[in-house]
């Protein structure tokens, strides 16, 4: 039995040794630094030694999905603590594959080079895992989608946008969207100074709150009564984080890798007439989210 249990381990050493170089090149191209792709890696395997390997049908899709992870929470950490690491270039690591696509192969060729890890330093944590998997080395959007917590279709866009900013293309706020940007700034900027009669300058008469809790709904009406609630506002104000959910802005209250709640501005001629609070994680999850810059 012991000798069993040796081989087992064998076996997957060998695999892990198999799947290091691209595990490697993976977590570099998300995180810009050799070190740091070596730590992931190795806590990969930690994460392996630790698992009934029995369990795993997939070895190479499941490391990837662990290295993805690892790396997408040191993006994140990073990012709330406004690190920006100097991106390393490294011509002897691993390039990917090649594509089928030429307009891929082309963005593909340069991926070793310090120019694509600078811009991939702009890019949302989600977004440069979504690009750096699916472009660069073939993941499935189902397999990108369970590491980043969005439906396949989220991952999809979450590629897409990270695509045009790669190409030098960023996608353009809609001039809606900035007049609603514009309401949100002077409705954050009020809460955190407390200012009673500027919120309700703000606010629709006819305002509804709808608070989406784990198991618990309400609805709260009146711009007056919305505004004696500015302490349950000011909390996301002093965040800072301002997000896109659709078509409309919202306002994150926690890390932006992990947001504890999410606030959602309806707008309508300059007022806000309705305001949407998600505390519920679930329901969290299931909002397309995309971090605006600052």
């Amino acid at each position: 039995m012991h000798d069993e249990v040796n081989d087992v381990d064998r076996w997957l050493a060998h695999r892990f040794e198999d799947d290091r170089p691209r595990l490697v090149a993976v977590a570099y191209r998300m995180l810009g630094s050799t070190a740091e792709a070596e730590d992931a890696v190795q806590e990969a395997w930690f994460r392996l030694a630790a698992t009934d390997s029995a369990e795993i049908q997939n070895l190479s899709g499941w490391l990837t999905t662990v290295v993805g992870r690892v790396c997408l929470d040191q993006l994140r950490s990073r990012k709330a603590k406004r690190e920006q690491p100097i991106p390393e270039a490294s011509a002897d690591l691993p390039a990917p594959p090649a594509a089928a696509d030429p307009e891929a192969a082309a963005l593909m060729a340069d991926s070793v080079g310090l120019a694509l890890l600078v811009v991939l330093e702009t890019l949302d944590p989600a977004e440069r895992l979504a690009f750096v998997l699916h472009d660069l080395f073939g993941v499935p959007f189902d397999q990108v989608a369970k590491i980043v917590d969005r439906s396949p279709a989220a991952a999809r866009q979450l590629a897409s946008r990270a695509r045009r900013r790669v190409r030098g293309n960023p996608e353009a706020p809609s001039p809606e969207l900035t007049a609603q940007r514009r309401v949100v700034d002077a409705f954050t900027s009020a809460a955190r100074d407390g200012d009673f009669d500027a919120l309700v300058a703000l606010l629709d008469p006819g305002i509804t709150l709808r608070i989406h809790g784990s198991g618990v709904n309400d609805l709260i009406r009146g711009a007056s009564t919305i505004a004696g609630r500015a302490i349950t506002f000011s909390a996301m104000a002093e965040s800072g984080h301002l997000v896109r959910v659709g078509g409309q802005i919202g306002a994150i209250g926690g890390s932006v890798g992990r947001p504890a709640s999410v606030m959602v501005f309806t707008i309508q001629d300059g007022r806000i007439t309705g305001l949407d609070t998600y505390t519920d994680p679930d329901a969290i999850r299931g909002l397309e989210l995309t971090l605006l810059d600052a």
